[in-house]
């Protein structure tokens, strides 16, 4: 199979999993923790123990902390070695619906212009709710999207977030104070045009295949913080390569996993801190004569420059692009 779905899971198979194995022409792909049941098996699942990353032949399993949202990160490379054009990144309490799918990634979509920080629920909902990662200071002053501006256009999409209804990705200031479920409105997807920010997550995601470096989780920050990162890492240099990220109605439902919410809360304070320094720190180093690895690699090396990334950072991103660099046959940087 050419597209692959991504999960990593310490519980036995959930009805997430049950119902994405179902699912048509995708391969599922669960990678395994040390809390990971020892005798996890689903019919027609690739499921990665820990001693299949260990005897895979890569070099990201000797640098990678167990115990760690960024495990997921093998399971990328799996499916980049069974030959994967498209792979989508969920968790096994996301549960897709009957009509899951992902938009091709070139077309003609409705785009969003305003530049700057834009919080993508507001085309999707009227209640006031926000995506994990956003600007807090920005949550009531930030220019929202509106839909008599958004202008539709043929364009290249290297990300697509599919939204989750339910009980959403949202950060935990929104859940000690709120917490009310969300069922998003069916619309047509939302591309951001270059300059255009919003925070995605790992929730719901498709990478293509030329976006595949960006799927790199970085694993000397917080569980709460690595995808949010990652996401504000991928859309700067996304523009560099003429891609967008794009937004696309709910097509999972969340049914959470037991969270403490302020122990999230904790593990997100870089999430509250950070996001408009990540930006200024990446969006004027990365550019078009570049590489997406050579781009990524700049990118946090500037971020360890800054005090979001620790040391060990580096060496493990540069264990990933050996790994990738060696399976899309392309020279490591």
């Amino acid at each position: 199979m050419n597209k692959a779905i991504v999960i990593t899971s310490i519980s036995p198979p959930t009805k997430a999993v049950e119902q994405f194995e179902k699912i048509q022409g995708w391969q599922l792909i669960i990678v395994a923790d040390e809390k990971t049941p020892p005798e996890w098996y689903y019919d027609n699942v690739v499921f990665l123990s820990l001693r299949d990353q260990q005897t895979s032949g890569g070099y990201l399993f000797d640098v990678l902390p167990l115990n760690h949202y960024c495990r997921k990160m093998i399971g990328y490379i799996e499916a980049i070695r069974s030959g994967a054009n498209t792979i989508v990144d969920s968790d096994d309490d996301n549960i897709p619906k009957a009509n899951w799918s992902i938009p091709p990634f070139t077309g003609f979509y409705q785009i969003a212009s305003n530049k700057g920080f834009t919080n993508i629920y507001k085309l999707f909902t009227n209640d006031p709710i926000w995506p994990r990662g956003f600007p807090l200071k920005q949550i009531y002053t930030a220019i929202e999207p509106s839909t008599s501006e958004l202008v539709k256009k043929d364009v290249s999409i290297g990300i697509w977030q599919g939204l989750a209804d339910g009980d959403p990705d949202v950060d935990a200031i929104y859940r000690l104070t709120n917490n009310k479920p969300c069922f998003f409105n069916d619309r047509e997807p939302v591309v951001l045009a270059s300059k255009v920010v919003c925070p995605f997550n790992s929730q719901n995601t498709a990478f293509c295949r030329e976006a595949f470096p960006l799927l790199y989780l970085p694993a000397t920050v917080t569980f709460r913080f690595t995808d949010i990162l990652r996401g504000y890492v991928a859309q700067p240099i996304l523009w560099t390569l003429g891609l967008h990220l794009g937004f696309t109605g709910a097509t999972v439902v969340q049914e959470r996993n037991k969270h403490d919410y302020l122990q999230d809360f904790k593990s997100e304070i870089p999430c509250y801190l950070y996001p408009e320094k990540i930006i200024d720190t990446i969006a004027p180093i990365v550019h078009s004569r570049y590489s997406v690895e050579d781009n990524l690699y700049e990118s946090y090396r500037a971020l360890l420059g800054a005090g979001i990334v620790q040391a060990a950072e580096m060496i493990i991103l540069e264990a990933w692009l050996k790994d990738i660099a060696g399976l899309q046959k392309r020279p490591y940087i």
